[in-house]
């Protein structure tokens, strides 16, 4: 009978052994594949693995341990998101908005500005023609006195230009051809204003029914509603 001897993983010698007790000594885990057998006979020491054949075993590894607890399984990782991140979702949206907000900045603008202008402009004017009536009082009341229009060489008026005010650049007051109503021309006062500045501004009083007339050459738009023409 054939006497086997293994070494330990601290090359320690046990045995003799009988095949039967290799064998059991391989069930339950104490020798294992790579565990260094030697039997009369051969030349050095061998692997069990190498003598599993002549020693009735599987050539593969003892079986794993039983009755502990499986192991946990370990859940995979989830797969990388695909797709755009948040920021360069963000980055495109905000692209697609600039896109067509600017077409739209634009055509306010090109509607709000020229609208803008003219109120200006319309607001100028009337601040000239309310400055002008200011001065109507003073015509009714020489009409009434003296029975004829009244001029700037008349006693209670003053040269033109010293009427100058915040709106108006100077008012002449005389007769006006044509209607031969007693009235007054005031010139606005504008520099800034292409469309405004040195244009007259006429105001005429119908005596038969006591109401005063207003015109001008500037645009109609620029005027308020009782001076257009």
């Amino acid at each position: 009978m054939i006497q086997w001897y293994y070494a330990d993983p601290q090359r320690q010698q046990h045995g003799p052994f009988s095949a039967d007790e290799i064998r059991a000594l391989a069930g339950n885990g104490t020798l294992g594949p790579t565990t260094l057998l030697w039997h009369a006979g051969e030349s050095d020491w061998r692997p069990l693995s190498v003598h599993a054949a002549a020693l009735g075993l599987s050539a593969g590894p003892p079986p794993l341990c039983t009755g502990g607890a499986p192991a946990a399984a370990v859940p995979a990782a989830p797969p990388p998101a695909r797709g755009l991140s948040g920021c360069a979702i963000s980055a495109i949206v905000l692209a697609v908005v600039a896109v067509v907000a600017v077409p739209i900045i634009a055509i306010l603008a090109a509607i709000a500005l020229p609208a803008y202008k003219d109120y200006t402009l319309r607001s100028k004017a009337s601040a000239a023609i309310v400055e002008a009536r200011t001065y109507q009082p003073q015509v009714i009341a020489f009409l009434d006195a003296q029975g004829h229009c009244p001029t700037n060489d008349d006693e209670g008026f003053l040269p033109a230009e010293q009427y100058a005010g915040q709106a108006v650049s100077s008012v002449v007051f005389g007769e006006f051809e044509g209607s031969n109503l007693c009235g007054l021309e005031a010139t606005i006062e504008a520099p800034a204003e292409d469309d405004l500045h040195g244009y007259p501004i006429w105001l005429e009083y119908d005596s038969g029914s006591g109401t005063w007339e207003c015109s001008s050459e500037i645009a109609d738009k620029h005027l308020p509603v009782e001076c257009r023409g």
